[in-house]
């Protein structure tokens, strides 16, 4: 925190709010405002695996940089933390740019993201998701407000990737969605679709414990679809259902997209070879 208080962004450090896998939450006070601080775990200490599935599509800066993460070498390793860092700050900027319901962020210096304190209706903390008792109509509202934040984040470009009721905070306007370093690109990640239609399906079941009408929904499967379409559009009515297609694979047409997709990563090869060269 100390890099914080000696550029000024914070006054003092009010008190500990929360302690997690990858992270402490701390409230502050920076001028008259009232804030919170995330200070990032350093790597050894965090249990949350940064899995290769999330850091897939994920643009690094420099060439020389792409080279070390791949060859695991000490500066390599240190790139990785650093951007396994920043794309929390970058997504929270993205999102918010976008409508997205997530904190604001307002600065990350050293390892400490400084952002907006999510309060509730009394002006207190906001709880988590999964403190609150529900009833079935609340479940009901608080689902379709979590879709919608869910298309919109799409929309954006972007998908959470660990979606849940422990990283959805809930305030005097509803949902609102935190924890964002797994964040995928929708475009360039080949777990996109898994991804989506887990965190779908994690927030549905967690709602259905209030109203088990909802467990019989299939809203991944039809927001991928029109995604995947071009007619995803944010504020758009969802129907919860969802035609599987009986057709049989085409197992040829299955062939020729691997071999052309193996031929294009031998050729990304040859290029990124000839650029060391």
């Amino acid at each position: 925190m100390k890099p914080l208080v000696d550029e000024g962004l914070v006054d003092e450090i009010l008190g500990q709010l929360k302690s997690g896998k990858e992270a402490q939450i701390y409230v502050v006070r920076c001028g008259q405002a009232i804030r919170c601080a995330k200070v990032y775990k350093e790597a050894h200490q965090r249990s949350f695996k940064q899995a290769v599935q999330y850091q897939e599509g994920r643009k690094v800066r420099s060439s020389r940089r792409t080279r070390a993460m791949a060859q695991r070498t000490r500066y390599g390793q240190k790139e990785q933390e650093a951007a396994w860092l920043h794309a929390e700050v970058d997504a929270l900027y993205q999102l918010a740019a976008a409508g997205v319901r997530v904190p604001m962020p307002l600065g990350f210096i050293e390892g400490v993201l400084l952002m907006e304190l999510v309060m509730d209706a009394e002006g207190h903390p906001a709880p988590q998701l999964h403190e609150l008792t529900l009833t079935p109509v609340q479940a009901r509202e608080y689902h379709r407000s979590l879709l919608a934040e869910v298309v919109r984040m799409l929309c954006a470009g972007l998908i959470h990737g660990d979606l849940s009721e422990f990283n959805v905070l809930v305030d005097a306007q509803g949902p609102v969605i935190i924890d964002l370093p797994q964040a995928v690109n929708a475009a360039a990640n080949n777990s996109a679709r898994a991804m989506l239609e887990r965190d779908v399906a994690n927030i549905t079941a967690y709602f259905g414990r209030f109203a088990h009408e909802l467990l019989t929904t299939d809203y991944g499967p039809e927001i991928w679809a029109l995604y995947q379409q071009g007619l995803l559009l944010p504020g758009m009515e969802l129907t919860g259902h969802f035609e599987r297609s009986a057709q049989a694979a085409d197992v040829d047409e299955i062939m020729r997209v691997i071999d052309d997709a193996r031929e294009e990563a031998v050729a990304r090869q040859a290029w990124a070879a000839l650029e060391m060269a």
